[in-house]
């Protein structure tokens, strides 16, 4: 009865994890902000729901919000317009509707290892094949460009890029970021980038979006982790026009079109949320120093400290315990994370913790951390 595509396909292993926690656990797991969407967010979509805008609505998604985001990549290039936009339900249903509207049987696709879970399962869905390219601790997280190069072959169509990082925290620089655009340039590559996490940043220098600096260029971002509003499920692509009016038919088939009360809300929060994400955002810089700080000092733990996003992605350096079994077996003393080969073979010999959550929380990880590495030596 099943397909064999379904066969194929693995649950992620964050899921896996999250199934099996029980419920009084210390989660740092998923990676969802401890945070509401700002006051006038919310305020906008009880305003929606009580005006009767529950209705369907336009397939590529309202034109004022498709508009607002132009808006916003605007200043990255100046022809942007709403008929560059397409409103998807989350981040995830954009990757899905690229890689079904990009990707052909045989074509090979350039996927990060590690990397967020869904580019490779979306790559055999659409009949391609990911090629992981590697993100290593020696090199901070960042692409190695000659090693990329090496990768491109004939049937290779594009290459997936996700900065900040899910989940590994790196940032990738803007002088990377303009030597990736050139390589996929010169061999006539798309390039999709994940930037979901663009507004959550602690580096120096301001997040470079890859929209406007290569010739075929897909972004997919989201409102979840930027509003916390992750289950509300809302995100957006930004493609050629041409692109965006083929890519809507795939993007109807699945969804039909996204829910109108949170395009309301996320059109709010484009105008007035910017001091809530700020503050949101200088929270997690200090989860990220208390974190980093406090793995630090435990034996058998490395880290790269993150630049972006809300992930620690520390090494773990315990003999004979594999990342899984580490993981499963720091579950049942009351902390849930997700192991890093979840994340691709690369990730191998790490954990993913998100420092999504309360500062108590985290020192309660950490004290459940050090207990386990004591038990290890």
């Amino acid at each position: 009865m099943l397909s064999t595509r379904v066969r194929e396909l693995e649950m992620s292993g964050i899921r896996k994890m999250f199934d099996a926690a029980p419920p009084d656990v210390v989660n740092l797991g998923l990676g969802e902000p401890d945070f509401d969407p700002p006051e006038e967010v919310r305020e906008a979509l009880f305003q929606a729901v009580r005006q009767g805008l529950n209705k369907y609505g336009p397939s590529a998604g309202i034109a004022p919000l498709r508009e607002a985001i132009a808006r916003k990549y605007a200043r990255h290039d100046p022809t942007t317009t709403l008929e560059n936009v397409l409103v998807t339900v989350g981040g995830s249903e954009g990757l899905a509707v690229v890689a079904l509207s990009m990707y052909n049987p045989g074509d090979e696709v350039l996927v990060p290892n590690p990397g967020f879970v869904l580019y490779g399962p979306h790559a055999r869905l659409a009949g391609a094949r990911p090629v992981p390219y590697p993100l290593t601790k020696e090199n901070s997280f960042l692409p190695d460009l000659d090693g990329l190069e090496k990768l491109i072959t004939p049937r290779t169509k594009a290459i997936v890029v996700n900065s900040p990082s899910n989940p590994t925290g790196a940032v990738i620089p803007r002088k990377m970021v303009d030597q990736i655009c050139a390589l996929a340039n010169a061999h006539d590559l798309a390039v999709i980038s994940d930037e979901a996490y663009d507004e959550i940043v602690y580096t120096t220098e301001p997040f470079t979006s890859f929209w406007g600096r290569a010739d075929k260029v897909v972004v997919v971002n989201s409102f979840s982790k930027t509003f916390a509003m992750t289950g509300w499920r809302l995100g957006y692509l930004l493609a050629p026009r041409a692109f965006v009016a083929e890519a809507n038919k795939i993007h109807y088939h699945l969804v039909a079109c996204p829910a109108t009360p949170p395009q309301i809300a996320a059109l709010k929060g484009l105008e007035v949320s910017a001091p809530a994400t700020q503050a949101m955002t200088r929270e997690f810089r200090a989860r990220r120093d208390i974190i980093v700080k406090g793995l630090r000092a435990i034996p058998g733990m490395s880290i790269v400290s993150p630049k972006g996003a809300f992930y620690a992605f520390p090494a773990i350096d315990w003999g004979d315990r594999s990342d899984v079994e580490v993981a499963q077996g720091l579950l049942r003393k009351g902390l849930l994370l997700t192991p890093g080969t979840s994340f691709g073979s690369l990730g191998e010999g790490h954990l993913r913790l998100s420092f999504a959550t309360s500062r108590d929380k985290i020192q309660r990880a950490l004290e459940i951390l050090r207990a386990y590495a004591d038990d290890r030596s």
